[in-house]
């Protein structure tokens, strides 16, 4: 049998937690097929519209290339000064490019900007073919972390974003994937520049993002547009606490449009939200009692406190627990055994488990006799 505790109703620095709403008919996104808003650090979602729809999404696809090309650099598979060579898979390139010949020799810092800030496509060949050998490798690849990434609505046929009819994903897939690009602060310099030149100055390039130019706040990501997706921008910003928004954009009417209204989703998120913890104390949590156990109670805690997306504002957040009447051991430190909901009214904003914080063996036969003797001999 469980019990429900009410554990305490204070008055706490926290705002009340919405949905996920749609925005009004005449904001900027509404026009767009799709959109989403997400805090990075939690990944709430804030505001959204057919978020779930598969469909294409054009270059925006090329953000997942250059989320496996950070995780090589991380891992140490290249340095930004690595020289990487060109084979003969850039002939013919499709689209951007920065007029690679094979031989050609660029450094991954250059390609970095190639790619991010000239979205070329032939800088993105050469980077998938010296991650795994081949650009069908480095697809597969792409398919297999989207996965591992929870991304159950994308799948990729290329490391470009070149129209396939069978290459889909959604605006919460993309935001997810921006939100671990959000991580890497090697690639926000690149994200940041709107135009710079490689190749000894030789070619220039100019980012289709102007919010990379033009919105202080700016960390990234991508700014597209085709025939089969419309325009589209994947945006994120961040303030001078850390906080950090991210929204996606997707089959916006016109460049215009896609990034305007990526900015002022992003700006309603800093406008209207903050980022704070629940901060229970785990001294309003009683020992809970434990039968056929070499103690009688253990203590009990929150495995970890949760932080939390709220509006700005001032309002009572209640908390109620989940228990047990007992337990029965053994007990294992760090085993659930309930959970501590908060709720702003009556509306669950967010939900921690309670665990065991030590270790209660079952009560053995050897354990009784050992006391007992123990007794005896005082």
């Amino acid at each position: 049998m469980k019990r429900l505790i009410c554990a305490f109703s204070a008055l706490l620095m926290l705002g009340l937690l919405l949905p996920a709403r749609a925005l009004a008919a005449d904001e900027p996104a509404e026009s767009a097929e799709a959109y989403i808003l997400i805090e990075a650090a939690t990944g709430t979602v804030l505001a959204s519209k057919n978020a779930d729809t598969r469909r294409n999404c054009g270059y925006l696809s090329k953000l997942m290339s250059l989320l496996l090309i950070a995780e090589d650099i991380e891992t140490g598979k290249f340095r930004l000064t690595t020289e990487l060579t060109a084979s003969e898979s850039v002939r013919g390139t499709k689209g951007a490019v920065v007029w690679l010949e094979p031989s050609d020799k660029m450094t991954v810092e250059e390609l970095l900007k190639s790619v991010i800030i000239g979205n070329a496509n032939d800088a993105m060949t050469v980077f998938a073919e010296a991650s795994e050998r081949s650009v069908e490798g480095f697809v597969s690849r792409m398919n297999s972390e989207a996965f591992d990434m929870g991304l159950r609505d994308t799948a990729f046929y290329s490391p470009y974003g070149y129209y396939d009819e069978r290459e889909y994903s959604t605006a919460r897939d993309m935001a997810e994937i921006c939100r671990a690009l959000s991580r890497y602060e090697l690639l926000r310099p690149y994200f940041r520049t709107w135009r710079d030149f490689v190749k000894n100055g030789a070619t220039e390039l100019v980012s289709e993002n102007t919010l990379s130019r033009t919105y202080e706040r700016h960390i990234g990501f991508k700014a597209c547009h085709s025939d089969e997706a419309g325009c589209c921008a994947a945006e994120g910003g961040i303030n001078e606490a850390g906080t950090c928004y991210i929204s996606v954009v997707l089959g916006a009417p016109d460049a215009d449009t896609s990034l305007a209204a990526a900015k002022k989703l992003i700006n309603r998120g800093f406008t209207d939200y903050k980022v704070t913890a629940t901060m229970f104390p785990d001294e309003m949590l009683m020992p809970l009692k434990v039968r056929g156990g070499e103690d009688a109670a253990v203590e009990i805690r929150l495995r970890e406190q949760s932080r939390i997306v709220v509006l700005r504002g001032v309002s009572e957040l209640a908390t109620v627990t989940v228990l047990p009447d007992y337990l029965t051991a053994p007990v294992k430190r760090g085993q659930r055994i309930g959970a501590a909901g908060f709720y702003s009214g009556k509306e669950l904003v967010c939900e921690a488990d309670i665990v065991a914080a030590d270790d209660v063996p079952r009560l053995s036969f050897r354990f009784i006799f050992v006391k007992t003797l123990a007794k005896l001999l005082k």
